[in-house]
């Protein structure tokens, strides 16, 4: 057999192998999407779900059915995602919990967020707020560090659940601002947090636009300072930590869409395209403005490069200071 006829019979041999990938793409979506939400519902990963979620289906004419898995600190929802088929027909709402903190909060983890998830785009971020109580006096960050540092017996301060954004952010704070007396009370969401701050019992936390926006707006608790590159424009008159001098001071709860790790690169790009149009559309990116959350919609290849630069950041820190949850 000539040179020539046995690379045409190798070509056409290997044609129903690459068939099945690219007519998958073409006909995705062809049924029901399956979007894993890793809490219990009414949250803010719940509420940008359902958000995006209901018009994701209106512009790809299938239902986009929302599935609320809690547990495990997100572990049982990632684990699901993790073994269900990789055909972009199950999806996962994951933060940096999932994402970048548990597998150095854990010694044991059910799933390897490297291996068996593949990134499709970071949907929004829910940046940090240093937010204080009545039993706080400290109208700036200046004086909230004077105050806690002047604390013999140290100062209590909140958070949204232990190996949270909002804990690893005020772990971050401490290690800026030498607060080393600051001693962490893990409560069960951020709404009991947010109850247990405004009544006096706890005299700050870190707290998302999201959670907290109720609580700001009434003044029951005051913002001192967010910990985002630029001011929120929710909190125009709150400074960022780096214009206070705190630079390194940047943290946010950042929320992604991933699929099962050997999903085809083409169903995770049309994925990907139909979901930024989405986020891009105005009326959605207007409620979730409006939510507190910072609409992003990048690339899987922008994702995934954030992620890699939030593990080498988060890792570092979560290891320094011996953070463990089993």
């Amino acid at each position: 057999m000539s040179l020539r006829k046995t690379l045409m019979t190798i070509g056409l041999l290997a044609l129903p192998m690459l068939a099945p990938a690219g007519a998958a793409a073409q006909d995705y979506p062809s049924k029901p999407l399956r979007w894993i939400v890793p809490y219990a519902a009414g949250g803010g990963s719940d509420f940008l779900a359902r958000t995006i979620g209901q018009a994701l289906s209106e512009r790809i004419g299938q239902p986009v059915v929302v599935d609320n898995k809690p547990g495990g600190n997100t572990a049982i929802g990632a684990s699901d995602t993790a073994r269900a088929a990789p055909d972009g027909y199950t999806m996962l709402s994951a933060d940096n919990g999932t994402l970048v903190f548990n597998p150095v909060l854990y010694k044991q983890l059910s799933y390897n967020p490297a291996q068996d998830l593949a990134p499709v785009s970071l949907m929004g971020k829910f940046p940090m707020i240093l937010v204080v109580g009545p039993a706080s006096k400290a109208t700036d960050v200046k004086a909230f560090i004077d105050e806690a540092r002047g604390k013999q017996s140290g100062m209590n301060f909140a958070s949204a659940g232990a190996g949270s954004p909002h804990h690893l952010a005020m772990e971050l704070f401490k290690v800026e601002t030498g607060l080393n007396n600051m001693v962490h009370v893990p409560y069960r969401g951020a709404a009991p947090a947010l109850s247990d701050l405004a009544a006096g019992q706890v005299p700050a936390m870190m707290v998302d636009m999201a959670a907290g926006a109720g609580f700001i707006k009434a003044g029951k608790v005051r913002p001192l300072a967010v910990a985002n590159p630029t001011r929120l424009p929710q909190l125009p008159d709150v400074p960022t930590f780096a214009e206070l001098g705190y630079k390194n001071v940047e943290a946010a709860a950042l929320v992604g869409l991933v699929v099962p790790a050997k999903t085809a690169p083409a169903v995770i790009d049309a994925l990907n395209k139909q979901l930024v149009a989405t986020i891009n559309d105005p009326a959605v990116n207007k409620r979730l403005v409006d939510f507190g959350i910072e609409p992003v919609g990048d690339t899987p290849a922008e994702f995934n490069a954030l992620l890699q630069r939030e593990r080498a950041r988060w890792h570092k820190l979560i290891q320094d200071l011996n953070i463990k949850l089993d």
